[in-house]
């Protein structure tokens, strides 16, 4: 096969426009990351700093508590805030570009969970305005990537997204985080477990990351400290987020949840552990569930899936058991779900622009079947052992 063709067909693979300057590595970053406790109060000087009329998209729980509580004024910085209606999808980006042109909007800010997030970093882009990201939550990876993932009305997974630059700025307040339930932290754990091994897979079978290009050792590297992160921390940071208050191990797990996982998935790559939370979301069974709780279960999988070997699934494993997040399918709501009923979600999973399809090897529904099946019969035999 000539090296032209050849080409041809691994570009059509990746489900990206056939060039060869695609195999030039590429790593993107957000514009400033600032984190600490009150953090918040850097907000109305980045707003000056990138335009002159702001907006704040605020999910519910940051227009119920968290700006009333915060001791922003914002009245004189004349900065109107809008309710998220609760889902990024078409139907609340066509009614938020509304908003932005009517107010004359030239910085938008994304208050909030991932969605929100989401939300904001779309309607910024299509405004092409700069957007400032504060999470409330610590619990996916969103805040600093250029990529969101558009849902339909109901919440199933649709498509990503891709912005045409990072955020502006990321502000990270720990003392609002450090407010949160203690799930949300433990959810961007799980959506971080799967930082290192999905881009891991990416360089070993030199597939492309979410930059469109090649993972990079900056890329690699980040991916590789999130993990340990999580390994070194992630039971005592729980231990400080559940009982509200802020210490060493909660910074480091903030950071490695928004920052560290942020840069290492976007320059790493993406894999089978997000294409399987992806299925998972045709399951309407998984809808109470979060997004880093079911890419917690695809890294469980993912390992059946990749043959890791049993010492580095022990070590998985015991991690998510240590924090709280699913080891089992009954864990994410598919109780005595049989290879029939888990089939819309391996079928989704391996559509043929997933991202499972960047790990080696043919991969099919029946093997993602399999896997899940694995993954929930060894977790269902860790709870039941005698200790």
């Amino acid at each position: 096969m000539s090296e032209r063709i050849t080409f041809y067909l691994l570009s059509l693979f990746n489900n990206v426009p056939c060039r060869r300057n695609q195999m030039l590595k590429k790593v993107l970053f957000p514009g400033k990351y600032i984190q600490g406790v009150g953090a918040l109060g850097e907000l109305p000087s980045l707003i000056s700093l990138f335009g002159h009329q702001g907006l704040i998209l605020a999910s519910p729980t940051a227009h119920r508590t968290i700006l009333p509580e915060s001791g922003l004024d914002l009245h004189a910085h004349s900065l109107p805030v809008e309710r998220f209606s609760g889902e990024c999808c078409e139907q609340e980006l066509f009614r938020l570009a509304g908003i932005i042109h009517e107010k004359k909007v030239d910085v938008l800010v994304g208050m909030g969970g991932g969605k929100t997030i989401d939300t904001a970093k779309i309607a910024a882009d299509r405004a092409d305005i700069p957007v400032i990201i504060v999470p409330t939550i610590a619990s996916t990876d969103a805040p600093c990537s250029g990529c969101a993932v558009l849902y339909s009305v109901q919440g199933v997974f649709e498509s990503v997204y891709y912005q045409k630059s990072n955020p502006a700025a990321i502000l990270v307040d720990t003392e609002i985080i450090a407010k949160a339930p203690v799930r949300f932290l433990v959810a961007g754990m799980g959506d971080a477990l799967a930082t290192w091994f999905e881009a891991k897979s990416c360089s070993n079978t030199q597939s492309l990351n979410e930059c469109g290009g090649l993972s990079t050792l900056t890329g690699l590297s980040l991916a590789r400290l999130c993990y340990d992160t999580l390994l070194k921390y992630g039971a005592i940071a729980k231990i400080a987020a559940e009982g509200h208050f802020i210490t060493p191990a909660l910074e480091h797990i903030v950071e490695a949840n928004i920052l560290l996982s942020g840069v290492g998935f976007e320059s790493g790559g993406l894999a089978s552990a997000h294409s399987i939370h992806n299925g998972l979301t045709a399951l309407e069974e998984t809808h109470a569930y979060y997004h880093g709780e079911k890419v917690a279960f695809g890294v469980l999988a993912g390992l059946q899936l990749t043959d890791a070997s049993p010492e580095e699934s022990e070590v998985v494993f015991s991690f998510c058991e240590a924090i709280g997040l699913p080891t089992t399918l009954a864990d994410i709501g598919l109780n005595n779900f049989d290879r029939l009923r888990l089939m819309p979600a391996a079928e989704k999973a391996c559509a043929p622009n997933e991202f499972i399809h960047h790990e080696a090897g043919m991969v099919t529904p029946d093997k993602v079947i399999n896997a899940m099946l694995a993954a929930d019969a060894i977790g269902e035999y860790r709870k039941n052992r005698p200790h």
